[in-house]
């Protein structure tokens, strides 16, 4: 039963809309975790250890982080694969190109496979600068995240990453979003302009956000 709901492209496109929000929670905290930076290291750091000792005492120190995390990377590797097997049952399906090209889609919907790709590169850099500090610049410093963010982002290649990689984020939110309303069966014709619009706030908020934090180092709000 499993196997048949996934081989359809319903079942695909369902893994791929769950997925998604799922995602899209976390990323919402994550934003709101990161503002925190705006109000001191002494904030920043603080909130950096609650994350590692959320649950306790019934779970242990930093099970409640790797849950998460575990649950993060199962939803990336289903949205992912998902995906990418549903572009190639499109190719398939279409394998000569259309005589007439007629790019009605917006932007964010012929970006989407690129913008997936840039996300998926940017995670992977991510991890590896702030997380486990194998290319952070100026010496990663375990247990002080708030000076590993401003190792980061002074340097001009740090903030060039993090921004592309968020604009990017935000046209896949706002097409993402959309895509998951229609297939969870959420949208009709007098939903259709609500789901527009908290897409495109969800996008633009998101986005925002998290600029907001190498902006600030750049201009030395944030020090």
């Amino acid at each position: 039963m499993t196997r048949t709901v996934w081989d359809s492209s319903v079942g695909k496109k369902t893994v791929m809309a769950v997925s998604g929000l799922i995602m899209l929670l976390y990323l919402v905290v994550h934003m709101l975790g990161n503002l925190k930076i705006f109000f001191g290291s002494g904030e920043f750091n603080h909130y950096a250890h609650w994350l590692r000792t959320l649950g306790e005492p019934f779970l242990h120190y930093e099970w409640a982080l790797w849950i998460i995390r575990v649950v993060l990377v199962v939803a990336v590797v289903a949205h992912a694969t998902a995906a990418y097997q549903l572009s190639r049952r499109d190719i398939r399906a279409r394998p000569s190109k259309y005589v007439h090209k007629k790019p009605r889609s917006s932007y964010a919907t012929r970006t989407m496979r690129w913008g997936g790709i840039i996300l998926g590169l940017f995670i992977v850099w991510h991890i590896l600068d702030l997380t486990t500090g194998t290319v952070h610049p100026g010496g990663f410093q375990s247990g002080h995240p708030y000076q590993n963010v401003i190792d980061t982002f002074s340097t001009w290649y740090g903030d060039v990453i993090y921004i592309v990689a968020m604009l990017a984020l935000g046209l896949h939110i706002r097409h993402g979003f959309w895509s998951a309303a229609q297939t969870m069966g959420a949208g009709n014709r007098t939903r259709d302009r609500a789901l527009k619009t908290i897409a495109n706030v969800l996008a633009l908020v998101l986005t925002v956000g998290f600029i907001s934090v190498p902006v600030g180092v750049m201009t030395g709000l944030v020090s």
